[in-house]
């Protein structure tokens, strides 16, 4: 669909709209276009003095590829048990489904000019650290944990090279509950620039959300 990028830019920065989503940004593009896509929207609604997620799928169609606009500020605690919700609903859909639809979460390139995409049809969430070690924390302060130790995101690469020289070791990545998703999208765009062990990170992927 041609003109989709220019539509939703329009609708998602508008300021007369009091609908706007404020998207997640990035500096590089993952997946330029999807496709055959129903979008999904994912507010940041206050009430009182509670933040509230407000989710839209009024459009979605099962067999298509879902595109998830969620607002940058909404916490993870707040936007994951929604999405978690969708994804169930497509997985578990067997009237219409289509195993080549994919989920994609939608961000601004402020370099590119354009609207970009991120794939997470294959992710799985779960609420809770997890119980095993070679956790990678990602904290609502920007810090990377491994292994209980601080290592900046430009080491981080270097540091996985020598610990992936253990067979055994398979690294799980982990978010604060509190991380905004704006950080969130931006932390998952660094994770794919990391060159990691195809055979053992790309069948099911689990992230948890602490």
């Amino acid at each position: 669909m041609k003109y989709f990028t220019l539509i939703v830019l329009f609708a998602l920065f508008s300021c007369a709209n009091k609908e706007d989503i404020l998207l997640p940004k990035a500096n590089t593009t993952i997946v330029k276009n999807v496709d055959d896509l129903s979008p999904i929207y994912i507010f940041f609604r206050t009430k009182g003095k509670d933040t509230l997620a407000e989710v839209n799928r009024k459009n979605s169609i099962i067999s298509t590829n879902w595109i998830l606009n969620v607002d940058k500020r909404l916490p993870l605690r707040l936007a994951i048990p929604e999405i978690i919700k969708l994804q169930e609903k497509k997985r578990t859909e067997k009237a219409h489904k289509n195993e080549k639809a994919e989920n994609y979460y939608s961000y601004a390139d402020t370099i590119g000019k354009n609207l970009a995409f991120i794939p997470f049809t294959n992710v799985y969430y779960k609420l809770e650290k997890p119980k095993s070690g070679g956790a990678i924390f990602f904290t609502k302060n920007n810090e990377v944990l491994v292994d209980g130790i601080v290592v900046k995101q430009e080491e981080l690469q270097t540091y996985l090279n020598k610990s992936l020289n253990n067979k055994s070791i398979q690294y799980i990545f982990c978010f604060d509950k509190n991380l905004n998703f704006g950080s969130y999208i931006q932390n998952k765009i660094f994770i794919n620039s990391l060159k990691l062990p195809s055979s053992e990170f790309n069948i099911k992927q689990e992230e948890f959300i602490y």
